[in-house]
């Protein structure tokens, strides 16, 4: 209909195929070189406050939050001394453990991050071009429209899989066992039940990525302009990146400490094969932390979350547009030539 052919550049000079590769090497850069920072910072966590038999604690890498399980009393790593600091945590984790400790956690964790990760950029490019012809004078909005609802069919599509995730990380189950139980859940419960815990994710996912979006490409445009170019350097897409992250991980937080609060209220219940009713609204959690730590209770980890996400966005989001400008470039230089030919 609109004269292209199958495989051809359609948006932005890059088909969805090529942001699909983009956006997977963005993750797989920033699992690689992020899940090393959130390792030591959990190992720092856990010896101020070890974990007993059957506690968990949420481990993220930036991309992707997960649940692990304490198998013993003495906690799911090798002791490895006390750590004096972040520095000394590096050294005694790779001369006691070896340096892939550094990457505990990582496998699963990509299950979950490269899917999410392809089907939410790839989405969000897709819909904020769709939104920007559309929208006309307030086209300026459309990625914080895009963002958003990026994220709710990103979230939306993954969650029934965190679900089986989750269950598997606490029951050591078989894959056999894990189906029959779903099955159970869903004569039960019905089918919704897959999607069990999707509000609170999207209380804090939405918001995030609507702010994120929109501040990222008013940042870029600004300093575009402020260095006098017309394409984004991967010096200022790293930049908005991180600045944009920061402040949409600040205002989210909130929302962030209620799912977390969540995720291992529910993880304990599992890990003790009990039956009982988590949390049922995100503000009636938010009242119970407020009354029992103030307001200063809905901004715990402030500083962890910050140092963890900043760098996150800033290398997917600057990885994600060197692929794209990648295959833009490789797409023009494929084209003219034919276009050359074809005009003598």
């Amino acid at each position: 209909m609109n004269g292209q052919t199958p495989g051809s550049p359609a948006l932005n000079g890059i088909t969805p195929v090529q942001q699909m590769i983009s956006s997977c090497s963005g993750a797989l850069l920033t699992s690689l070189l992020v899940t090393p920072l959130d390792v030591v910072k959990t190992r720092l966590q856990a010896q101020n406050n070890p974990l007993g038999k059957g506690k968990y604690f949420v481990y993220c890498n930036g991309l992707m939050d997960h649940i692990c399980v304490c198998e013993n009393g003495r906690g799911w790593y090798k002791a490895a001394g006390q750590f004096k600091g972040t520095f000394d945590a590096f050294y005694k984790i790779v001369c006691c453990e070896g340096i892939t400790a550094l990457w505990s956690g990582l496998p699963p964790t990509l299950v979950m991050a490269v899917p999410a990760t392809v089907i939410y950029f790839t989405c969000y490019d897709q819909l904020c071009a769709a939104l920007r012809a559309r929208m006309g004078e307030r086209s300026q909005e459309a990625p914080l429209l895009a963002g958003a609802i990026a994220r709710v069919g990103s979230a939306t599509v993954i969650s029934p899989l965190e679900l089986i995730r989750t269950k598997l990380q606490s029951q050591k189950q078989s894959y056999g066992e894990l189906t029959s139980l779903i099955r159970s859940a869903v004569q039960a419960e019905g089918w919704w039940s897959l999607w069990r815990g999707l509000g609170p994710t999207l209380l804090r996912d939405v918001p995030f990525s609507a702010m994120y979006w929109y501040n990222y490409e008013r940042g870029k445009n600004w300093l575009c302009q402020w260095y006098n170019t017309r394409e984004p350097t991967f010096t200022i897409t790293f930049i908005s990146g991180a600045g944009s992250g920061s402040i949409a991980a600040i205002v989210t937080l909130p929302f962030d400490v209620v799912k977390t609060r969540r995720q291992v209220e529910l993880g304990e219940l599992q890990a003790k094969n009990l039956s009982g009713p988590v949390s049922s609204s995100t503000f009636s959690i938010m009242k119970k932390i407020v009354a029992h730590d103030g307001f200063r209770g809905l901004f715990a980890g402030f500083f962890p979350r910050l140092i963890k996400v900043a760098p996150a966005c800033a290398i997917m989001i600057s990885s994600y547009e060197f692929g794209k400008a990648f295959f833009r470039k490789h797409n023009q230089e494929r084209i003219l030539p034919q276009l050359h030919s074809t005009n003598t």
